[in-house]
């Protein structure tokens, strides 16, 4: 039985003559603090804490606990490793198409944190305290991935599934020109078409070919198979991150509730290149014969699909901290749902290559853009820490994000609310609660060293699949100098987690729409795991 938790179908470019997905508004949600290495290394358990700029985006109140002024940066490194192999299509022990096993690692330099608060003592001995005012930028979210699979393939091609698609949409080969102003879908089955990768057959004008595939005569009843075998490869690079812009306001009350709010501004630039190559093995197993009596061999082709995305939002995020004694703590905190913008572009090219270059054929989109508005869902999270002293510290937090509420809009005044009411409707569906999970520890062996630990576990808001629970590990160390200066570094891995999905989709069909025996598209199953190193140098005054 398929186990796919994901199918990509040329991912963003799937299906649909609407641009957004359901996953899209996943991704524009999702949150992976990472913050200083102090606050990184304790797992991000920092809701009853607080003190440190990396925790004041978890809980506004934190920065009010701390008693001073301080500045502080956080330069990181990320290695992302993918390995990838072909998964069983439906049984054990099945030879996968994409039979060879690769991994593909990428390094990413980026600063997740840099921020500055500012303390004002009232000089009361009660009451209001203390004030603080401060402006941080944390990291909420990066991309970095490159991902390849490649190996052969003798029964479904990536044409022949376009070729099938056109011809179930009812796409007609005279309509798909480069003059026409699709918004969306069709530019796939346009490139295809003008690109040589699907053709009309037999007279008709709906029914498509790939340049993959042979028509023979069967009884007067036209059958379409598979030329030969194909070297099939894939490939995909996702780079982008998403920081918030934080400006911070904390109140001590009596250094017995310390309570905060932000105003976050968030950012995020994400960008997808996705491509898939097919060549033939033996180019003599393609013979394609054309109407005037000539005779060309498929040899090769690429098919590319680019995306990119910019978005801004605006949130707040208020909480508490509450000290009630004997070295215990709570926190909580609640965030408002993000009013986002989104503006995104895409673009689509084909190649196709025949062992007669006079038949060699290329297209390519113009490039698309969509604006419209996205609303977050809203988050609340709740934590409790114990102090034993000046010699350690015990944390955990629970956080838990409503997926469902999730919503996409139109921008201006000819808001068309039924433009998005299926979309919506299908995250109100799929999505649910998202729970996480966080827990850290620091203990100080000697007066001015720390040493830390954490771990985290967020669960997929997805309610129709299953997909596996992402978790985390994370150490470090800090110093404390005797004047103002302190550092800390830390190292967290992301453990290693399964993602399944197809470049297409199944095409070759019972008459029940269920895909015939070895005949099933190719699935790859790609392992992802990531390593983490931050280092922050900060100043208190």
């Amino acid at each position: 039985m398929r186990k796919t938790a994901f199918i990509i179908l040329f991912a963003l470019a799937a299906m649909s003559a609407q641009a957004q997905t359901i996953y899209d508004a996943l991704r524009f949600s999702e949150r992976d603090y990472e913050g200083t290495a102090r606050s990184v290394a304790m797992g991000n358990a920092f809701t009853a804490l607080g003190g440190d700029l990396g925790s004041i985006g978890i809980n506004p109140a934190g920065s009010a606990v701390a008693k001073y002024s301080q500045f502080t940066i956080t330069p990181s490194l990320t290695v992302s490793s993918n390995t990838t192999q072909g998964a069983s299509p439906y049984t054990d022990g099945y030879l996968p198409y994409f039979q060879r096993q690769f991994k593909q690692t990428a390094t990413h330099f980026a600063i997740p944190n840099l921020g500055m608060t500012f303390n004002w003592e009232t000089g009361r001995a009660s009451g209001l305290k203390n004030v603080t005012f401060g402006f941080v930028m944390n990291r909420t979210n990066s991309w970095n991935e490159d991902v390849y699979a490649a190996g052969t393939n003798s029964t479904t091609s990536f044409m022949g599934a376009m070729a099938a698609e056109a011809t179930w949409d009812s796409m007609l080969g005279s309509n798909l020109n480069m003059n026409d102003a699709y918004d969306y879908d069709p530019w796939r089955y346009v490139v295809g078409y003008q690109s040589g990768m699907i053709s009309t057959f037999g007279g008709y004008d709906d029914q498509f070919v790939g340049a993959s595939e042979v028509i023979f005569d069967n009884m007067g009843q036209a059958e379409i198979s598979l030329g030969g075998p194909l070297e099939q490869s894939y490939g995909r690079r996702v780079r982008g991150a998403k920081n918030d812009y934080l400006i911070n306001l904390g109140f001590n009350i009596s250094d017995f509730l310390y309570i905060g709010a932000n105003l976050g501004i968030t950012s995020m630039n994400y960008s997808y290149d996705e491509y898939f190559k097919e060549a033939a093995i033996d180019p003599s197993d393609f013979e394609i014969a054309l109407d005037n009596g000539q005779t060309m061999y498929f040899d090769s082709m690429k098919y590319k699909y680019s995306y990119s995305a910019n978005t801004s939002g605006v949130y707040g995020k208020f909480g508490f901290i509450l000290t009630p004694g004997m070295g215990l703590r709570i926190g909580a905190a609640i965030q408002t749902p993000t009013a986002t913008t989104v503006n995104e572009y895409w673009y689509m090219s084909g190649e196709t290559y025949y062992t007669d270059n006079g038949f060699n054929a290329s297209a390519e989109s113009p490039e698309g853009e969509d604006r419209y508005r996205f609303r977050e869902p809203w988050r609340a999270n709740f934590g409790a820490a114990y102090t034993l002293g000046k010699l350690a510290v015990f944390s955990v937090d629970y956080e838990l994000c409503k997926y469902g509420n999730m919503k996409f809009r139109r921008n201006g005044f000819d808001d068309d609310r039924e433009y998005f009411i299926d979309l919506n409707n299908d995250i109100k569906d799929e999505f649910g609660t998202s729970h996480m999970l966080r827990a850290g520890v620091e203990v100080k062996p000697v007066d001015r060293l720390a040493v830390r630990a954490g771990y985290g576990l967020t669960t997929s808001p997805e309610v129709l699949i299953e997909v596996p629970a992402a978790q985390n590990v994370s150490f470090g160390l800090g110093f404390i100098s005797r004047k103002s200066f302190f550092a800390d570094v830390a190292c967290r891995y992301a453990f290693a987690t399964d993602e399944y999905f197809m470049p297409y989709n199944d095409y070759i069909l019972y008459e029940d729409g269920t895909p015939m025996e070895d005949a099933y598209a190719p699935e790859i199953r790609n392992t992802k795991s990531a390593w983490k190193v931050l280092l922050t140098l900060g100043w208190r005054f």
